[in-house]
């Protein structure tokens, strides 16, 4: 008995755990290839003073990653000559989806008898709505000596609580700047 609560435990640990990774990176806009390792950057939204979130306090936070996480990796942050110039956006859409809750799942087959009792065809399931937040954190990396796109990373989430948008945020920002630090190295 006690092995079968540690099995379905840990099976159940396993589901809840391969279903929390829920970012999905898109590279786009490959105008020309990675060809050498970027040693300096700029974030031109830092210097410009654009807004990339709706949030102040998400862009400052965005800000803050991107450039620790460069500087980290090696880069330095260069406003006069940069080999790398950065910019960054948002995109935050509002959706709804649809949950339906089915009252018994086998109308039909598995009883050997009828009974109107467990199948009413006029017994309706119940329909409900969520509410959650597909955001997409999109940073360009372009090269300012020939002035075309090295690449466009955008990091695609679901937020269905606002508590946890920050933590999303920082997560997928940090799966792109991964993606881009991989491809730099290279």
């Amino acid at each position: 008995m006690k092995r079968k609560i540690q099995i379905v435990f840990i099976t159940l640990s396993l589901i809840a755990f391969s279903s929390c990774k829920s970012i999905e990176i898109f590279k786009e806009n490959t105008e020309i290839p990675v060809a050498r390792p970027y040693r300096t950057f700029v974030i031109i939204n830092k210097e410009v003073g654009m807004r990339g979130f709706n949030s102040q306090f998400l862009d400052e936070l965005v800000q803050i990653q991107l450039q620790e996480t460069l500087e980290e990796a090696g880069m330095k942050y260069d406003a006069k000559q940069p080999d790398v110039v950065i910019r960054y956006n948002s995109n935050e859409d509002v959706r709804q989806r649809e949950v339906v809750l089915n009252q018994n799942p086998y109308p039909f087959w598995g009883y050997r008898v009828y009974n109107p009792w467990v199948f009413n065809p006029y017994n309706n399931n119940r329909v409900s709505s969520s509410n959650y937040e597909l955001l997409q954190v999109i940073v360009d990396f372009i090269d300012p000596v020939q002035d075309k796109f090295l690449m466009t990373l955008t990091g695609v989430t679901e937020v269905s609580n606002p508590k946890y948008k920050q933590k999303k945020v920082e997560k997928t920002l940090e799966a792109v700047l991964k993606s881009f630090l991989n491809q730099n190295l290279n």
